[in-house]
């Protein structure tokens, strides 16, 4: 049963628009995941979906008598209500108490660590308002359930027991969440939004990741094709139409469509070696650091000496002191008892949960010129331009004010300010938080070749299985264990009870088809080395043929017989011509690819 349509909806903001003509439906039994980079209008899609705002062309079409509960990413509150009261807000006007929902309520809030039902909603945190705001969404039945980052400020127990829930869940979900785990467990369907256009893919995050690489290619297929016309249409037209026949307006009127068409947009990825500054012997060492506030210990005689190219994970649950353990580092926040020595060459970069204070009426490429104007790596200086560039910045974005960034764009924006600054030290509080995928991407690409130390306090667990060699787990009354490995690892040594469908496979990384050496370099095989050598003498022996016939047709006008065999000759070559500009599309475009892998 089809629950809500949406038919060719177009929205913008002022000059910019998020998407165009897009069309989506939402079926019983759908779980959607929506996915892309920040700023491409995921949360005003909810939005829309929810009521909240409308379309400015376009129809939404809801089913009749369709409930539909809607997770903000800012959520707001009633203040002069208490925390049980907000989260039954629904059944304010009912006369009799729901004496099983209250309960319901209660143990949702008891799961996501909240639990003074009577205390004020005014001194929440902003992680405890939004996880009170997901009880809300969740408690009562809906046929659609709109959720918008509901992963955020989430632990990781907290993050699987809502997996549990959602997968159990009797209603339609569509979600934007950067947990790629999160969307391999719970989602049956990944909507992308990219470049104005959405996206449908079945299946999960690993199998959006497949699905994504096959249309991609399909799409640079078939630009080869055009490109390949396009230069034949345009020989065409340089050599002037000899007649305006029917045939020939069409092949002009073809020409002028090849010539405006809108080309597909390649995925962009950061192909770099990271930069860092120089790390001596002597780098960061805790020595039995403790802190406290009040009764509540939050780690005590901890011990540790960071190692070159220490890539740690931090866990555990909110508030039991992750994030300050790495202000103690920064020296933001003082020991009760212990000492930190920091050596002389360490440089450290510090990704808070909060931005810095940003002047919304600066440029964006000035902000990250007040940092460096350029960065050198192995590969020769980048501009801080080219750097906005790999994280995602376009020409026209870098010279917009911040203040017209969301808040994921300045997430972004502060997360390469602080890279800029060429630090050997990363510490990353929460750095997937708010980053899109994409983003995230990046990030882990960078950190792959980042000849320095990583500490990252995360609840992502893709992040930890893909970027740490070591846990620090946080286990309450101030015990801080180290354990081997990514967050995987951390599972199995503590002997969790973990189902096999409980544990999420780690999405595959998109690969390109290309042959590699034992270097692991791009290369042409023996025969594209050999077909590359020649192709452009191939083409141009084909095009001379091409010419020849078509002066031989001229000569033999009234010769219907001849005039027919020319016609049939030059359509054969014209198809080897089509085949051979197509290949020569391919060789070109991977002889860039061996020059840049050098």
């Amino acid at each position: 049963m089809n629950l809500l349509t949406i038919d060719k909806v177009t929205k913008s903001y002022t000059d910019k628009i998020l998407f165009k003509e897009i069309s989506l439906g939402i079926q019983e039994g759908d779980k959607i995941g929506v996915i892309g980079i920040n700023g491409t209008g995921k949360s005003t899609l909810l939005k829309i979906i929810a009521g909240i705002e409308e379309a400015d062309t376009g129809e939404v079409t809801t089913g009749r008598n369709i409930k539909i509960e809607y997770l903000a990413q800012q959520p707001e509150f009633d203040i002069a209500k208490n925390i049980l009261e907000n989260v039954m807000l629904q059944d304010q006007d009912s006369h009799e108490k729901d004496w099983n929902k209250e309960a319901d309520a209660k143990a949702m809030l008891d799961k996501l660590g909240i639990r003074d039902y009577d205390g004020r909603v005014d001194v929440l945190s902003g992680g405890q308002r939004k996880r009170l705001a997901l009880v809300r969404a969740i408690l009562n039945p809906a046929d659609i359930l709109v959720l918008d980052e509901p992963t955020n400020h989430l632990d990781n127990d907290m993050a699987e027991w809502l997996e549990k829930y959602l997968n159990q869940y009797r209603g339609a979900i569509i979600m934007v969440t950067h947990d790629r785990y999160f969307l391999d467990m719970v989602t049956n369907r990944i909507v992308e939004i990219d470049n104005g256009n959405l996206y449908s893919y079945v299946g999960g995050y690993s199998s959006f990741l497949e699905l994504k690489a096959q249309r991609e290619e399909m799409e640079l297929a078939t630009e080869r094709k055009n490109k390949s016309l396009y230069r034949q249409d345009l020989e065409w037209m340089m050599r002037g139409a000899r007649a305006r026949s029917t045939k020939q307006k069409a092949h002009i009127e073809r020409f002028e469509q090849l010539r405006d068409r809108e080309k597909p947009k390649e995925t962009a990825t950061v192909e770099m070696n990271s930069v860092s500054s120089r790390l001596g012997k002597k780098t960061i060492e805790l020595h039995e650091v403790s802190k406290a506030y009040g009764d509540k210990i939050l780690f005590r005689d901890f011990t540790y000496i960071f190692l070159k190219n220490d890539r740690i994970g931090i866990i555990g649950k909110n508030g039991c002191g992750k994030s300050t353990l790495l202000k103690v580092i920064n020296g933001i926040v003082e020991l009760d008892s212990g000492y930190v020595e920091i050596g002389e060459t360490v440089k450290i970069g510090y990704f808070s949960q909060e931005n810095e204070e940003m002047d919304p009426n600066i440029k964006v490429i000035d902000y990250i010129k007040s940092v460096a104007e350029y960065i050198t790596t192995n590969e020769g200086s980048i501009t801080a331009s080219q750097m906005l560039e790999k994280f995602l910045f376009t020409g026209a974005m870098q010279y917009s004010l911040i203040g017209k960034l969301s808040g994921g764009e300045k997430r972004r924006l502060y997360l390469l300010y602080i890279l800029m600054s060429a630090p050997n030290v990363l510490i990353l509080d929460e750095p997937t938080n708010d980053l899109d995928i994409q983003t995230l991407t990046i990030l882990e690409h960078y950190l792959d070749t980042f000849q320095g130390i990583v500490v990252t306090v995360s609840h992502d667990r893709y992040f930890l299985d893909r970027m740490v060699s070591r846990i620090f787990a946080f286990e309450g009354d101030g015990i801080v264990k180290q354990y081997e490995g990514g967050y995987s690892d951390y599972h199995l040594a503590k002997g969790d009870d973990v189902t096999e469908e409980m544990k999420p496979e780690k999405p595959k990384e998109e690969k390109k088809i290309y042959q590699k050496d034992r270097s692991n370099q791009i290369k042409f095989t023996y025969n594209e080395q050999k077909e590359y050598d020649t192709i452009d003498d191939d083409i141009a022996k084909l095009e001379s043929k091409i010419e020849e016939i078509e002066a031989e047709m001229v000569s033999n006008a009234s010769n219907y017989g001849r005039l027919n065999e020319l016609m049939k000759e030059k359509e054969e070559l014209e198809n080897q011509l089509e085949v051979k500009m197509e290949r020569w599309m391919y060789l070109t475009e991977l002889a860039q690819k061996i020059e840049e892998s050098k």
